[in-house]
Order: C-alpha cells, then sequence, then structure tokens
C-alpha cells in the first residue's frame, strides 16, 4: 500500500487528495492518505481567507470535508512541517510519497516611503485579524479613522473594501469572531477608497465582487468618469476578453448613477501609483501620495509627473503574495515557487523521487479556488505515473502517526476538529449568534481535546 502525505488542507491540498484517491483507484492501487495542518482546523484559505459573509464560497467547506472523511484519508492538525516541527527528509522517511500544497504566506510590500508608519498594515494580516486565524494579531487597526485607503484591486481589496463599508447588523450573522465584530461596529470609517496604478479593464477582481460592492445597503458607490474615459478598454471595450468587459459594464452603470446620501462611501479610483505614504508629524497616517499614471499603449502604465493627495488615517495594501522557503525544500525566489515539472519537485534540475507540489506553492499566487483543480490533477497524475517506483521506496514501518507522537507532536485528529466545530456553535449561542470562530491557539486545542 502506497502511504502518501500531503501538506496543507486547503484548497489544493485536498483537490490533490481527491485526485489522488481517483486515480490511484482506477488503477487499483491501494493507497492510505494523511493530510497534514500546521493549524488544528481544515480547510485553510476557505476558512481563514474567505470573507465572512461569502457564505455561498465557505459552503465549500462541505465538499472539502467529503473528500477528508473519505475512507483511507486521515486529518492530522496542529503539524507543523520545517521549522519548530516534522523535518521534510523525515516525510521522506514515512511516506512513499508527499506533496507540499503549502500555499503563499507572506504578502508583497509596496517599497515606499511611511510604508512602515503606525496604521499602514497589509490587508493579509487585516483578513486574518476578522477571520480568526489563530496567529494573528490585533495589530491595532485604527478603525476610528474616517477614511481608509486599500490599495490594490483585487479580489482581497474587494473583500477588505466590503467588510469595512458593512453595517455591523450584516456582520453579526457570520461567523466572524466577537472582538473584531465589536471593533468594526465602533468603527468611524465613511470613506474607502480602493486603488489601482492601472485602468478599469486591467483590474483583477470579478465582477461578481465588484457588483456586490452596489448592493450594501449602507454604501454609495462612487467613480470617477475621468479615470474611467482615460482607459481606452472602457472608452471601446470591443478588444476586451469577456470579464473584463463585464467589469466595464458594471462601473460605466455607476458612472451615472447619483449618491444617495448613505452612511458610507466606497471610491473606486484608477491610474494612481502610490508614491508615499504620509506622515502626521507624529509616526501614523495621514494619507497617501499616488502618482497619477497614464496607459502606455501595450497594457501597462507611465508616470505622468503629477501627484495626488488622499487623505486617509488607515492604509491596508493588497498587492499580492508571495511564497516563502520551506526548509528542506529547494526555492526559486524570482517566482516565490518550489521548483518542478508537472508537479515533481526537481533538486537541481533533476525530479526528486517522492516529492511533489500542488497550488500556490507550485504555480504561484494565481487564479482563484477552483483553478487548484486541474493544478492538483497533473500533480495526481505525476505521482500516478511514479506510483511503480514508489512503491519500491524504502519507508518506516511504523505508523506516521506513532511517529508523530514520538516525536512530541501532538495531531489533531478528525475528532478533534469535530469538537472545535462544537465549541465554536456553543460560543455562538452564549453571544445569540450561530457559530463563532474560535480566535486563539488555546481555545483551539482545548476544544479539539474536549475541554
Amino acid at each position: 500500500m502506497l502511504r502518501i502525505a500531503v501538506v496543507g488542507s486547503g484548497p489544493s491540498g485536498v483537490y490533490t487528495v481527491q485526485s489522488l484517491l481517483d486515480q490511484l483507484a482506477a488503477q487499483q492501487v491501494p493507497v492510505a492518505v494523511d493530510v497534514l495542518d500546521r493549524l488544528p482546523c481544515p480547510f485553510g484559505l476557505v476558512r481563514y481567507g474567505v470573507a465572512p459573509d461569502h457564505e455561498k464560497i465557505k459552503s465549500l467547506q462541505g465538499t472539502l470535508r467529503q473528500v477528508l472523511e473519505r475512507p483511507g484519508v486521515r486529518f492530522l492538525g496542529n503539524v507543523p512541517v520545517g521549522e519548530g516541527g516534522v523535518p521534510t527528509r523525515r516525510l521522506s522517511e514515512l511516506y512513499h510519497a508527499v506533496v507540499y500544497c503549502v500555499g503563499a504566506a507572506r504578502d508583497r510590500r509596496l517599497g515606499i516611503p511611511g510604508e512602515d508608519l503606525a496604521g499602514s498594515c497589509s490587508a493579509t494580516d487585516f483578513v486574518s485579524w476578522y477571520s480568526a486565524h489563530p496567529d494573528a494579531l490585533d495589530a491595532g487597526f485604527p478603525l476610528s479613522a474616517r477614511a481608509a485607503v486599500v490599495i490594490g484591486v483585487g479580489n482581497v481589496a474587494v473583500d477588505v473594501a466590503r467588510i469595512l463599508a458593512r453595517g455591523a447588523d450584516e456582520l453579526r450573522l457570520t461567523d466572524m469572531p466577537q472582538g473584531p465584530l465589536d471593533e468594526l461596529a465602533a468603527g468611524a470609517v465613511r470613506d474607502v477608497y480602493m486603488v489601482g496604478r492601472r485602468g478599469p479593464s486591467q483590474a483583477k477582481f470579478t465582477t461578481k465582487e465588484l457588483r456586490e460592492l452596489g448592493t450594501l445597503p449602507g454604501a454609495d458607490v462612487v467613480v470617477d468618469g475621468e479615470e474611467l474615459a482615460a482607459d481606452p478598454g472602457y472608452a471601446d471595450p470591443a478588444g476586451l476578453s469577456g470579464p473584463a468587459k463585464r467589469n466595464v459594464a458594471a462601473l460605466r452603470g455607476w458612472a451615472g448613477a447619483a449618491e444617495h446620501g448613505r452612511e458610507r462611501r466606497i471610491h473606486l479610483r484608477f491610474f494612481l501609483r502610490p508614491a508615499e505614504i504620509l506622515d502626521d508629524g507624529r509616526g501614523a497616517v495621514r494619507g497617501v501620495r499616488f502618482e497619477r499614471t497614464a496607459a502606455d499603449g501595450t497594457g501597462g502604465v507611465v508616470g505622468t509627473g503629477r501627484f495626488v493627495d488622499v487623505d486617509a488615517q488607515l492604509v491596508l495594501r493588497s498587492v499580492g503574495y508571495r511564497g516563502v522557503p520551506l526548509p528542506g525544500l529547494p526555492f526559486d525566489p524570482r517566482g516565490g515557487t518550489v521548483p518542478h515539472a508537472q508537479g515533481r519537485v526537481l533538486r537541481e534540475g533533476v525530479p526528486s523521487p517522492g516529492e511533489y507540489v500542488a497550488g500556490w506553492i507550485k504555480r504561484g499566487p494565481t487564479g482563484v479556488i477552483g483553478t487548484n483543480r486541474p493544478c492538483a490533477k497533473e500533480t495526481a497524475g505525476s505521482v500516478l505515473a511514479d506510483a511503480p517506483s514508489l512503491a519500491l521506496r524504502q519507508v518506516t514501518d511504523t505508523d506516521p502517526l506513532d511517529a508523530l507522537r514520538a516525536a512530541g507532536l501532538a495531531p489533531v485528529e478528525w475528532p478533534g476538529w469535530l469538537g472545535i466545530e462544537a465549541a465554536e456553535a456553543a460560543l455562538g449561542r452564549t453571544l445569540s449568534r450561530g457559530p463563532v470562530k474560535i480566535a486563539d491557539w488555546a481555545g483551539l486545542l482545548t476544544a479539539a481535546r474536549g475541554g
């Protein structure tokens, strides 16, 4: 029987498990799969990255759950791999094959003056905070700010802008932890600026996410007609892709709409490149200075030398993610990925027996959740092709779970995760809400152990 470890229980990891089981079963290859995760909870970014008010996307957990509950699959949470946990070389001793689906954990920086001022924060950290990631710290996001700037025009930027503009009564219906909910409810943010350096036809948000901004009952969407018109694709969308055409159409509808005088406003701004985060003289943010850009005719932009200041006391950068090295695996610092060929890890250009990658650490932080399916299928196909040679690899006779415990780790198995779910439901009842996420390591581990 092939023993396979999949490191990471987010969509890329679970889709890899699903594809492995389906492809190996079709070839009648017996297999046992352990899904290892550093966190005691499964589902990765579906639990800790999808906005709490996106119930339809969050319901994907049900699909992932079905895979993790299949015979021959074992969830082992609270198992860090690499520094402070089980070394990659030890996994290679315990399993015939290891598939690393560890994502891209670090956010990209802007590299401009003022980026480290108080009130200048990572959107990734903000999302982790309101999503109850146990590593998240209450970074003291200045929600007393009257205005916030979100730098970036991808779906994460839209999520962050929407959460800042949503009313507390709407967020109370979600599983957002009580602390962030209370702070957002007491917040004073009234103007949210979402800013991109290129034009609207090149924005990375999806139309569904974009249009959702217009459905918020307490917020107006404001666009700058001159900025929209500066995009050649806006003026003549005939040559645009389908998604870009739909985005342009949504923005066009707002361009001619009057404001309704609602409590909050979401300003969508384009052709503005951040140049400096401005200091209020006390080490905190007072605004952002942007350089006006112009389309260069080849899909990029050029600076114009003209600058625009936007007053704000909170800045959230959302300009992408980057993979980080995992000790024991090769790493390409240029792309923030592990070198591979069809998912097979390459060491000095040669496939390393029994080591594979899938997801963002394989291809970079691109695509949506569904993009992980074909990516996982390709890697699983490589494992299937290698199965005869993998079966000849010598692995220890010890049950990997026993080996992990002997190494001083305390894996959380599936019943422990069910205990966390039960504890979150109970917490919600005490707050007259639905299930509410537990936001700290101690609480999660206590719940997993039945405390």
